[in-house]
């Protein structure tokens, strides 16, 4: 019986404590700002990552913060002398879509020639170099291949944006072979002696089967001896950054050229002369299929001039909330935000969110904010507590020098919540009889008001037994 009394007691002194400590309402409270500190982490001499409150309204009992990550750095655009070395076979003139590769090509290269010279008009000069196979003919009317004749200057180096798109709109074909050696060496041959960055583009859709000094368009020896002399004119390119394309090579276990005895497939030749995407023979090799014209020129080849060092890549953020926060307050994202990077809620099994982006420029700035508001219903026991609005923030990233580095800061804006004061009317009314001081809490008298009838009935049982 006892036991029974105890057991009653104690679901009876719960169920008053569940009642003693319920949730307020946000009507009974007001906000305050206690801190109104800002989190800033240097990531470099140049980027830092900061999380601040921009706004708040203690009516609504709600709070806007931030978390900016701010590349201050100057994108360094390509300075010096660059050639564009384009092929102008007669291949060049297939059709593609309602198009043809070479209009593909030409305007994509006066798209990347205008980014350049539009971010750098003064200390960047562009020339133009076309190759195929030339037009001088010998005395039975053939033409004579395999010369540095088969390789034409259509453009000196130059910064006059008007005139390098003019001469690149304009380039014809100017035969049915590719001789890319008398193309290289006779862009190589216009790069100035003066100290300053050197660059070359070459944008192809063939295979080289004759260079200066081998014009043998029928045996696998001639055809070797081609490949032999290209590759060693690409590797002779020093202190010239090179950035090569080919495209419209659709099967490269086709077969280029045979004797019976050797074969040299498309693949074989392209891996001879250009080597691999993954090891290429000089500077960066992009091998494509015509779709990829335009991007791979305007896009990627873009990007390979523009130095890397200037952008903060693989960036995570994870700010991590309190539990009373998470509890007691919904998080919204400010409307115009992309959020495509950034958790969509608080992930309750860490009581954080976390926000990635893959790459931040030079001169480029990321912002995403959110928004704290306190539920209509919340834990009562916060109030009058110093409220953290964040935990701690932590953040990775791979710097201007590749090197992959960690921060965290626990510094964030701190709030607090304070009960309204009841206004009891006054009363001048007298009260008939004398009103007793004020006696002990609810939850004390109501427990030992349990406790005596408790007492009472167990002793009522007991005497009945």
């Amino acid at each position: 019986m006892k036991k029974k009394v105890v057991l009653i007691m104690f679901l009876v002194i719960a169920m008053m404590a569940t009642n003693v400590f319920a949730t307020a309402k946000s009507t009974d409270v007001t906000m305050e700002i206690v801190e109104d500190n800002t989190c800033t982490i240097k990531l470099n001499e140049e980027a830092y990552f900061e999380k601040k409150m921009i706004e708040y309204d203690l009516k609504k009992h709600e709070v806007t913060l931030q978390l900016k990550i701010e590349n201050n750095s100057k994108e360094k655009i390509p300075t010096g002398e660059m050639m564009l070395v384009i092929d102008s076979s007669s291949s060049m003139d297939e059709a593609v879509g309602e198009t043809t590769r070479k209009d593909l090509v030409l305007k994509s290269a006066n798209k990347l020639v205008q980014s350049l010279l539009t971010a750098n008009p003064t200390s960047l000069k562009i020339g133009v170099v076309t190759f195929s196979t030339g037009t001088e003919k010998d005395g039975n009317g053939y033409l004579i291949t395999g010369t540095q004749a088969d390789a034409q200057e259509v453009c000196s180096f130059t910064n006059d944006l008007n005139t390098l798109t003019d001469k690149i709109s304009k380039i014809e074909g100017t035969g049915q072979y590719t001789n890319l050696d008398s193309g290289l060496k006779l862009a190589k041959s216009k790069f100035t002696s003066d100290n300053t960055n050197k660059y070359m583009i070459v944008l192809t859709d063939g295979l080289p089967n004759l260079a200066v000094g081998y014009n043998d368009l029928v045996t696998v020896d001639g055809l070797t001896k081609v490949i032999t002399e290209t590759k060693s004119t690409l590797t002779s390119l020093e202190n010239i950054d090179v950035y090569t394309m080919l495209t419209g090579i659709n099967n490269e276990e086709a077969t280029f050229r045979t004797d019976g005895t050797n074969t040299y497939t498309y693949g074989q030749v392209i891996q001879e002369v250009f080597g691999t995407e993954e090891k290429p023979t000089k500077g960066k090799f992009y091998k494509i299929s015509d779709n990829e014209i335009e991007k791979t020129i305007t896009k990627k080849i873009y990007n390979d001039l523009l130095p890397s060092e200037n952008a903060l890549e693989d960036i995570v953020v994870v700010d991590y909330f309190p539990q009373y926060i998470v509890d007691n307050f919904n998080m919204t994202y400010v409307d115009g935000i992309d959020i495509s990077n950034i958790s969509a809620k608080i992930d309750t099994t860490t009581n954080s969110i976390t926000w990635k982006i893959d790459k931040l420029p030079a001169g480029k700035t990321a912002i995403i904010q959110y928004r704290l508001r306190l539920k209509d219903e919340f834990d009562e026991s916060i109030i009058d507590k110093v409220l953290d609005t964040n935990e701690k923030v932590d953040i990775g990233y791979k710097d201007f020098d590749g090197e992959t580095k960690t921060e965290t800061s626990d510094v964030t804006p701190k709030i607090k919540l304070v009960k309204v004061p009841v206004q009891i009317p006054k009363d001048d009314t007298v009260a008939p009889e004398p009103i007793p001081p004020a006696g002990l809490p609810m939850f004390i008298t109501v427990t030992i008001g349990i406790v005596i009838v408790a007492i009472f009935f167990g002793y009522k049982l007991k005497k009945t037994k």
